[in-house]
């Protein structure tokens, strides 16, 4: 199964104001006509599909008569969705495949409203905006860090986050050496949990990194972000603190794994504390046993996380019905508690943090929405395309190289990194 973020099912929040007045029959945003007929909404979320999402459709068409919502699952989501955006058969309502560019993102989905309105009211409302209008918008936020099982920790005599790369790796060798777990899990077959280690930018608690990142001519040097995330992924693996065999690894699997205590940490997202918790229920395991801990590593003697919209979600542009398509993105976001039932950091930013979320900072970390870039919007994507390094790909490559499937060291292989990005960079920045 792909990745399950909090919801790849749109969430306008620009609607909450726009349609507070509307009701069955009356002007809606998106068309002018009445909120009635049918709509599909496009989802990863294959595990909801049957369950919960039904509850939600059925309180929309309670409170608007005459509608009806249908979800359609999709395993293969970023590639399926992306093709059926591009052949115009995409559904009323999804959650924006990853790899769009902005360009796509104005072509294919319609303008929610002003960004600096949006900003006032709601978290992530910068980070699908262009021109001054934002396009899409997530229906909660989670934070990066890491999820462990503490018990497994606390067994191998650690009870407290590590705080530098070089701590964690002796943590794991504890691990490794006290209990049974595998310490640290790469989950490499299903390819996109290794970019969680791009998603770590907040440690030095700048705020503005996504503005001087397509800046920086090298990024894997001594020093810098993308050397110190990916120097741990590599010294995990090359000092056998993974699992044996990176080809075989099972996402699915790996929930109740972790619950139990099989695998110890991973490196994800807030938004699996709840899934690995439910995990841990089903098998008989103690929920409580999974936490949430920050990137090890301090600036200023404290933790930093990048607090981020998930999925960012909105209507499609060729829907036949945008008007009920707002108005269940207006109820959603709006009414529907489903932020609040996924531990999710809630849009609005009236809203209080969930508990996990509470916890997670009680840990002493600070949460940092990062700033968008302005004028370099955009740039960091395509240096990495001219460069054609690809976040899943190159760090599968270097897993391998650090477990020796594949020549090279540590060393040959930023260096590759290091020029590659370099002359793309020269390219792009001029």
């Amino acid at each position: 199964m792909a990745k399950k973020h909090l919801l790849a099912i749109g969430a306008t929040a620009a609607l909450v104001v726009t349609l507070a007045g509307c009701s069955t029959g009356g002007d809606a945003a998106g068309g002018g006509s009445e909120i009635a007929g049918e709509i599909t909404v496009l989802t990863n979320r294959t595990d909801l599909v049957d369950t919960l999402f039904h509850e939600y459709a059925a309180a929309f068409e309670k409170k608007y008569p005459g509608t009806t919502v249908k979800f359609e699952g999709i395993t293969n989501y970023d590639q399926d969705v992306t093709t059926r955006l591009a052949g115009g058969a995409a559904g009323d309502v999804l959650a924006l495949p990853n790899g769009l560019t902005s360009a796509q993102v104005q072509d294919f989905f319609e303008p929610l409203g002003s960004t600096d309105d949006l900003s006032e009211k709601y978290r992530f409302a910068g980070e699908y905006a262009y021109d001054g209008q934002t396009y899409a918008l997530s229906i909660g936020g989670v934070a990066s860090g890491i999820v462990v099982n503490k018990r497994i920790w606390a067994e191998a005599g650690i009870t407290a986050p590590p705080k530098t790369p070089q701590d964690f790796l002796d943590g794991l060798k504890a691990i490794k050496a006290k209990t049974d777990a595998i310490p640290y899990y790469t989950n490499y077959k299903d390819g996109w949990p290794v970019t969680f280690f791009d998603n770590e930018r907040a440690i030095f608690g700048d705020e503005n990194i996504l503005e001087t990142w397509p800046e920086d001519e090298a990024l894997w040097e001594p020093g810098k972000y993308a050397y110190i995330a990916d120097g741990l992924l590599y010294n995990i693996v090359h000092e056998g603190l993974s699992e044996e065999d990176p080809l075989t690894t099972n996402w699915e699997q790996s929930k109740p794994d972790i619950a139990t205590g099989k695998i110890a940490s991973m490196l994800l997202g807030s938004w699996a504390v709840p899934q690995m918790k439910t995990a841990a229920e089903e098998v008989g395991a103690d929920p409580d046993d999974i936490a949430f801990w920050p990137f090890p590593y301090q600036t200023d003697g404290r933790f930093h996380s990048k607090i981020s919209g998930d999925r960012a979600s909105g209507v499609a542009a060729t829907s036949k019905n945008k008007a009920t398509a707002h108005a269940w993105l207006e109820w959603f976001v709006a009414e529907s508690g489903f932020a609040e039932n996924q531990g999710a950091i809630p849009p609005a930013i009236d809203s209080p943090f969930p508990q996990a979320i509470k916890d997670f900072a009680d840990t002493g970390v600070e949460l940092l929405e990062l700033k968008p870039a302005t004028t370099n919007k955009g740039k960091e994507s395509a240096i990495y395309k001219a460069a054609e390094i690809d976040g899943t790909i190159y760090r599968q490559q270097l897993i391998d190289v650090a477990r020796g499937a594949a020549d090279g060291d540590w060393e040959s292989f930023i260096a590759d990194l290091n020029e590659r990005w370099g002359a793309a960079q020269a390219e792009i920045m001029g």
